[in-house]
């Protein structure tokens, strides 16, 4: 039986315990790998963001060490859920395909008829495609495309990228090593050479359970968002991890995080002066389907400006989104300028002060 709080808590502490759960408050991850497994998957179509929001979560890593993670496979960039690329641990990715793949692949569907592709095109693109990955080589994406030309399948009006995205979601191919800012694709048994087993009941409750941990305090209908699996297979899911997780209520909700930091509550949740400069699309914002904990409804368009899905970078002070910021300027001359929400609301000296701090990481984390 998961244990219960039943205290008053506000919105800004609900945003530090996130910011706690997450590693986000300087005392989370030593190694990148550590950060990655932690989150279990973290948004990343963005690969710059990708590799900052990773940076941002262990005090002493570079830019070197996130990209050396993704060149050397201990970490890998795929499709996981939702149709978008996340990072995540290697061993990780096979079994959480093995959930979500019939779900995204049938959500598909549609466009894959006005695509005209079909089971026998996706198979004769497999063929090539490991043929040229063979023996361990990395093929990029315009390799792959030129030779799925030459055996006549057309890549162009997002066709190629579609086939490729097949590939990946039946395990065929992974993205692998960085060439420059764009992955070269490689065999997915040769790049991962060990994966966990585990059943889809299993799996789901496994996936809830971490999701909590890494994103709590956070809801069933988060989680059911974040990996598009039903609630119905949730709720059914989570008799089998409440007893390692605590719940809290907030404003007549249930949510669900780890007894690590659910102590916070009796201690003091830290990070009341805390600020920092999250890339876009990080999981603090992004990895719940209700961010209004944290992001206030009024000021939502700015962190995704007409609702396309391209988040900004974030200003968070206190565990609450209060701006977006941008890096202007290069070398030396190159300064984080900050854009709050309330222009009639000047930051204040404390916050501007931990601003050049979170300032001074990123760009120390941009020269390593």
């Amino acid at each position: 039986m998961a244990a219960a709080v039943r205290i008053r808590v506000t919105p800004k502490v609900m945003g530090r315990l996130r910011l706690a759960s997450q590693g986000l408050l300087g005392t989370g991850f030593t190694r990148v790998p550590e950060a990655v497994r932690s989150m279990t998957a973290m948004q990343a179509q963005d690969l710059q963001s990708a590799l900052w929001a990773v940076g941002v979560r262990v005090p002493d890593a570079g830019l070197s060490d996130v990209r050396g993670a993704l060149d050397d496979g201990s970490v890998v960039r795929s499709w996981p859920m939702r149709g978008t690329l996340h990072l995540l641990a290697p061993e990780d990715l096979r079994w959480i395909l093995n959930i979500t793949t019939a779900r995204m692949i049938q959500g598909t569907a549609g466009r894959h008829r006005q695509l005209e592709i079909t089971g026998s095109d996706v198979e004769a693109c497999r063929n090539i495609a490991l043929g040229l990955v063979d023996g361990g080589r990395a093929a990029s994406r315009e390799e792959l495309f030129a030779a799925f030309e030459a055996a006549g399948q057309p890549t162009k009006a997002q066709r190629g990228i579609h086939l490729l995205w097949m590939l990946c979601q039946s395990a065929s191919l992974v993205p692998g090593p960085l060439d420059r800012n764009q992955q070269k694709f490689v065999a997915f048994d040769h790049w991962i050479t060990t994966s966990r087993d585990l059943g889809r009941e299993e799996g789901i409750a496994e996936l809830l359970l971490r999701y909590l941990r890494g994103h709590g305090p956070a809801t069933l209908r988060d989680f059911a968002w974040w990996s598009s699996i039903p609630l119905t297979e949730v709720r059914r899911a989570l008799p089998e991890v409440s007893g390692e997780l605590v719940e809290l209520e907030y404003n007549g909700t249930q949510f669900w995080m780890s007894p690590e930091a659910a102590k916070l509550l009796d201690e003091g949740v830290p990070g009341q002066r805390s600020v920092l400069a999250l890339p876009g699309f990080d999981e603090f914002v992004l990895g719940y389907t209700d961010r209004s904990i944290v992001l206030p409804p009024e000021h939502a368009q700015k962190i995704v400006p007409g609702g396309n899905g391209v988040f900004k970078k974030a200003v968070v002070a206190g565990g609450e989104v209060t701006g977006t910021w941008a890096r202007q300027g290069s070398g030396r001359a190159a300064a984080v300028v900050p854009v709050p929400f309330d222009d009639s609301k000047p930051l204040g000296p404390a916050t501007l002060a931990g601003l050049r701090r979170a300032a001074e990481r990123y760009e120390s984390f941009l020269a390593s």
